[in-house]
């Protein structure tokens, strides 16, 4: 077996999603870690995932890891929770010795874990991240005992990132509907278990009570990421300077760079261009 070459410390974290909506994962680790060099890579040509069966999302998510590794990735982050669900023990166990993967599904899970008082846990996502049981297992580890309320809805992402007005009566009302099973399950935590739903957490939090605490991926994802950073001996150590943050996407880079700003919260740069194999897969 030829030898793979150890990562280099000063290369990037890569993070990949469906679409726009690891943005928000991406901001979080921005914001917390901000001497690191990013790299972002959004399958917009092949969005939404959630109504993608297993071994479609497995093939996704191998070459799109792939891709980021031949781009130097130091640390490899699936920021898509439908991707996760899916591909991480194969994805870890063809990458071992090459790059860690971090997954939103774990991090998110201890953080539900540590957050409900009442041990009573809903999970907010599309159809393929429920049916992957992902987190129904790892909340039997980090939450043994709890009650888990899950809800898929693939229409929730593609309302969020579509084109126009996406703060209309359409989006409040199909919010209402979703989220009737955890007030009839009296769950104090939801996790939300897809990176777009950060932007809706008004609506959801209005809808579900201040009671209710939500969960999100961004936030649990920095500090793991950090954590594994140092552990791997690959974190920079010059934390005064401010690093980079760069862009690719397998669909039109002028659509990604419209959307994602309002997901990313801070300024998008140049966005490159990548493809893929047939992107006419993509769910219209």
């Amino acid at each position: 077996m030829p030898l793979v070459p150890a990562p280099d410390p000063h290369g990037p974290v890569a993070l990949f999603d469906s679409g726009v909506g690891g943005l928000t994962v991406l901001h979080e680790c921005l914001v917390q870690i901000p001497h690191e060099d990013f790299l972002y890579l959004g399958d917009t040509a092949r969005f939404p995932y959630g109504d993608r069966s297993l071994p479609e999302l497995r093939d996704f998510s191998h070459e799109l890891a792939e891709i980021l590794v031949n781009e130097g990735a130091k640390m490899l982050v699936v920021a898509c929770n439908s991707a996760t669900s899916a591909s991480m023990p194969q994805l870890r166990k063809d990458l071992s010795g090459v790059v860690d993967v971090i997954s939103v599904v774990e991090p998110e899970s201890r953080l539900a874990a540590n957050t409900t008082r009442n041990r009573r846990i809903g999970l907010l996502a599309t159809p393929a991240t429920v049916d992957s049981g992902a987190y129904q297992r790892a909340l039997r580890k980090s939450a043994p005992g709890c009650e888990v309320t899950a809800v898929g809805t693939r229409e929730l992402a593609p309302l969020i990132q579509r084109e126009g007005d996406w703060w209309d009566q359409e989006l409040v009302d199909h919010v209402d509907r979703i989220c009737e099973p955890f007030a009839d399950a009296k769950v104090d935590t939801v996790i939300l278990g897809c990176t777009h739903y950060p932007l809706i957490r008004p609506i959801l939090q209005r809808r579900l009570g201040r009671r209710v605490r939500l969960v999100s991926s961004g936030e649990a994802i920095a500090e793991t990421v950090h954590e594994a950073l140092l552990g791997d001996g690959l974190a920079r150590d010059d934390e005064d300077r401010r690093g980079d943050y760069n862009f690719m996407c397998t669909g039109d880079p002028r659509e990604f760079k419209r959307i994602g700003g309002r997901f990313l919260q801070m300024p998008l740069g140049h966005v490159r261009h990548v493809e893929v194999n047939d992107p006419r897969r993509a769910v219209a």
